[in-house]
């Protein structure tokens, strides 16, 4: 009996002790989980708060990669891309089968070259992409993602492979259809970029000016390629109606494509050129947007000494 108590004595404190170790885990487990849906309820309203609160439910339970990813799409959000890669990349360390783990850090990655002045490292974001779309191949967003780092590594092959993948994927998104087209016209590649186009406007809405406005700008241009000045006035005048007075970044280009399809006419359309050449030069070629049009405000000046006017 004495030898009997003897054995199970130090046995039973063993089994307490890991007992104890398991309460405190599970413990910490459920703190992390409740920390989570706080942050989840501040998401919205507060975002540095719902990532403080993720933070400290990471802390507490560093293997829940759910958590993991809650704190990357908060850290997307404020666009803090060092962090949201940083920890999408810890994510796929507890779940390498989650491809939404592989996109995000590729999206952060691409994020963060895009920022540099300089040129970005483009090839760092394209390994994670590619493991997204191989690990499932119905991530839309993947796959343009894909395409737009392709695109800037030169490979214009796969970049037209990739935008056309997420247009399959996700046909209804009429954003996918913008640059695809936009590439196909780069590479004068004309009855294809028609084809994009018009199938991209088989899904815009007429509460998505901002679509419209791409599509019949696109249209404009491949009208201007094919040398159909009517055609292309006709579609630069429904890109100009569709953004309004086109103050969004980006959309001041209809005053001058609308400006030179006036200029182009036969006989030019003098008074409606030279107005809506002047508006691209007073938005544009006045202000800090110059040297990203510089080509286009030198083009601006030409087409109004054509008609006889000079821009101010």
């Amino acid at each position: 009996m004495k030898l009997s108590n003897f054995v199970h004595a130090p046995l039973l404190a063993i089994g307490l002790t890991a007992l104890a170790g398991i309460t405190g885990c599970s413990r910490n487990n459920i703190e992390a989980v409740n920390l989570s849906n706080e942050g989840d309820k501040a998401k919205n309203a507060n975002i540095d708060e719902a990532i403080s609160k993720y933070e400290q439910a990471t802390q507490l339970d560093p293997t829940n990669h759910r958590i993991l990813w809650k704190l990357a799409k908060a850290y997307e959000k404020k666009e803090a891309w060092d962090k949201c890669g940083q920890t999408a990349k810890k994510a796929q360390t507890l779940a390498p089968s989650y491809a939404n783990y592989y996109f995000e850090q590729g999206l952060a990655s691409a994020r963060i070259a895009g920022k540099e002045k300089t040129g970005g490292n483009w090839a760092e974001p394209k390994g994670p992409l590619e493991e997204a779309v191989q690990k499932d191949a119905n991530l839309a967003d993947a796959h343009f993602e894909l395409a737009e780092v392709l695109l800037h590594l030169d490979d214009e092959q796969g970049a037209l492979r990739e935008y056309s993948k997420a247009i399959e994927v996700q046909p209804d998104n009429t954003q996918f259809y913008v640059p695809l087209a936009d590439l196909y016209l780069r590479l004068n590649l004309i009855d294809e970029a028609e084809k994009v186009v018009r199938e991209g406007m088989g899904f815009v809405k007429e509460s998505d000016p901002k679509g419209q406005f791409a599509m019949h700008s696109l249209m404009g241009s491949v009208s201007d390629s094919r040398n159909q000045p009517e055609s292309a006035l006709k579609e630069y005048d429904l890109a100009r109606k569709a953004c309004g007075q086109c103050t969004d970044p980006g959309q001041a280009i209809a005053f001058f494509n609308l400006g030179a399809a006036y200029a182009q006419q036969n006989p030019p359309q003098t008074s409606q050129a030279m107005q809506n050449l002047q508006n691209f030069h007073k938005m544009i070629c006045k202000g800090g947007a110059k040297a990203r049009y510089e080509d286009q405000c030198a083009q601006a000046q030409q087409l109004a000494q054509k008609v006889g006017g000079n821009l101010q």
